[in-house]
Formats: structure tokens, C-alpha cells, sequence
């Protein structure tokens, strides 16, 4: 089959159920034709870190990639099914990614910051991907699905349609959702900051 033999995702959404069990070539040949919206999700997800991230779009989208290889046993529902568990695994990436930086920053040497450079290591709420993450736990505890909206949304930049398809409800239960998940973790960052 070539790369172009399924441009549309109904097609793929298609060839998914093609299989009982994800064998290696249908792997690769998935990785082939959803490598560059893969690249787009991890630019979405990259683009709320620091720009100065040690991580690549391309390294997130290969690393999230590897980490999805080792899921054998999941049957793909479809391609939105497929994008929404690679944006989890993208967010489990960054999350772990930046809580490992923290950790070694607590073993380097300390070097001593005078009142006048302390506004340069505050990092704001936007970009504090460990508070984002934990609010969004905390969200999940109230309402998981608005919360899968925003994992969806604002970590993987699925477009509301997409969103609906992969949570198995409407548009407007989506956009609802997300106005609501807006709103409560705006006010939970803003309490932490």
C-alpha cells in the first residue's frame, strides 16, 4: 500500500480495523501515515514550554511513538482513537521530562540570586507544565471527560470535531466542556501562582 493509498481519515480509521492485533508492519505503516500530524501534536504540545526545551517536536513525535509501539494489545478504534491516547502519552513525556529537570536542578550547586534577578526565574502559569498537569488531575477528580477535552484540546490541539469523534459525543458537548474546564482551571492555576 502506498503512503498516499489512504490520505483520509475515514480511510484509516478503515484500515485500523483491518486488524485484530497491531502487527510490526502495520506499526510502521500507521507511524507512515500519521507521521506529520503526529510532528503537529508535538508542536501543539511543545509550543506552552519553554523555548528552550531540550526536546524537538520530531524526538517528542518519535519518543511518543515508541512508547505507543509497546501497546500491543490495544485495538485502535479509530484514527482519532489513535491521536487522542498519542497526546496522552505526549503530555506523560513533557510531565516526566520537566519533573526529571527539577529533580536534577535540586542536585546542582546553588549559586546565590540577588531581589533584582529573582523576577527572571519566575515562570509563568502558562508555562509551568507540572502545575498545568496537576490541576488537571485534580480536574479529572471533578468532571474526567471536560478534562479529557482539555488534554485533547490544549495538549494534543485537536480541533473540537476531532475531539467529539474521539470521546464519542457531540461538537457542543465538547465546546461546553472546554468552556467549563477553562474556567475552573484558570481559577486553580491562579490560586497556585
Amino acid at each position: 500500500m502506498q503512503a498516499d493509498a489512504l490520505p483520509e481519515p475515514g480511510a484509516i480509521t478503515q484500515w485500523l480495523a483491518q486488524f485484530e492485533l497491531p502487527t510490526p508492519e502495520a506499526g510502521e505503516r500507521l507511524f507512515a501515515l500519521l507521521y506529520d500530524e503526529l510532528r503537529r501534536m508535538a508542536r501543539n504540545h511543545l509550543r506552552r514550554e519553554n523555548p528552550a526545551h531540550t526536546l524537538s517536536a520530531t524526538a517528542l513525535a518519535h519518543e511518543a511513538w515508541f512508547r505507543m509501539a509497546e501497546q500491543t494489545r490495544t485495538q485502535w478504534k479509530n484514527r482519532s482513537h489513535f491521536l487522542a491516547v498519542c497526546s496522552t502519552m505526549m503530555r506523560r513525556i513533557l510531565v516526566n521530562h520537566e519533573l526529571a529537570r527539577r529533580a536534577a536542578k535540586r542536585d546542582a550547586e546553588l549559586v546565590p540570586v540577588t531581589m533584582s534577578g529573582l523576577e527572571l526565574l519566575a515562570t509563568p502559569v502558562d508555562r509551568d507544565l507540572v502545575a498545568v498537569h496537576e490541576a488537571l488531575l485534580a480536574f479529572e477528580e471533578v468532571d474526567p471527560r471536560a478534562a479529557k477535552v482539555v488534554e485533547l484540546r490544549f495538549f494534543g490541539g485537536l480541533e473540537n470535531d476531532e475531539v467529539a469523534e474521539a470521546l464519542g459525543v457531540s461538537p457542543a458537548t465538547v465546546k461546553r466542556d472546554w468552556a467549563i474546564a477553562r474556567a475552573w482551571l484558570h481559577r486553580e492555576l491562579s490560586q497556585r501562582s
